[in-house]
């Protein structure tokens, strides 16, 4: 079943939706792919924040989907690790990447894509990662904490938006003085993921 023709059977009639969130398979990454062009256009392939995930897997752990009650993949989210610069004593300092974040159009404005936001954060404290970049509308991302005081004298491997390039201390000051280029860290691309047995249910 297509994610539409789940959406127009199951919609609830008050509209809202329940699903669930999971960990990622490699199963996924048909639905995951048809979802992101539905939600993002194929122009997402050129954006400066794929030069770090290209070639690359997500973060052990930190790959999520939320799925409706049949299974169909409604939202995704995944994490990346790279490289935020260095610090004032010239250290390489560690951080993650998140993006991108996908819903399914048709349920836009339902919580998904928070519920999604708040487990990605939560997981990535939970693993004892240090802080997350992104580049998104700070007007979305500033409810989880997000904002770009961090963020002056780091940069992107490509063009950005500066109030859109935003980041989240996990751990206090783990951002301070970082300066440079952000560059991918993560472990490279294969078809073999170790996926850990996390799954959370929402009822909307």
């Amino acid at each position: 079943m297509s994610a539409t023709d789940y959406i127009q059977q199951n919609l609830h009639p008050d509209g809202m939706q329940g699903f669930v969130i999971r960990n990622e398979t490699a199963q996924d990454e048909r639905a995951r792919e048809d979802l992101l062009d539905r939600a993002m256009g194929e122009g997402r392939r050129r954006k400066s924040s794929e030069k770090l995930r290209r070639g690359r897997l997500p973060s052990a752990g930190l790959a999520f989907v939320a799925r409706g009650a049949d299974g169909t993949l409604l939202g995704s989210v995944r994490l990346w690790d790279i490289q935020a610069g260095h610090d004032t004593t010239g250290k390489p300092v560690r951080a993650l990447l998140l993006g991108p974040l996908a819903v399914e159009p048709l349920l836009k404005g339902q919580g998904i894509g928070a519920a999604l936001m708040r487990h990605a954060i939560n997981e990535a404290a939970r693993l004892g990662h240090g802080a997350i970049i992104l580049v998104g509308d700070p007007e979305y991302y500033e409810r989880f904490g997000f904002s770009g005081s961090k963020m002056s004298e780091l940069a992107m491997p490509g063009p950005v938006e500066r109030r859109r390039f935003l980041a989240l201390e996990l751990k206090q000051g783990h951002l301070a003085g970082c300066h440079g280029l952000l560059s991918p860290r993560g472990r490279k691309s294969s078809r073999s993921m170790k996926i850990l047995p996390v799954s959370l249910r929402f009822s909307m």
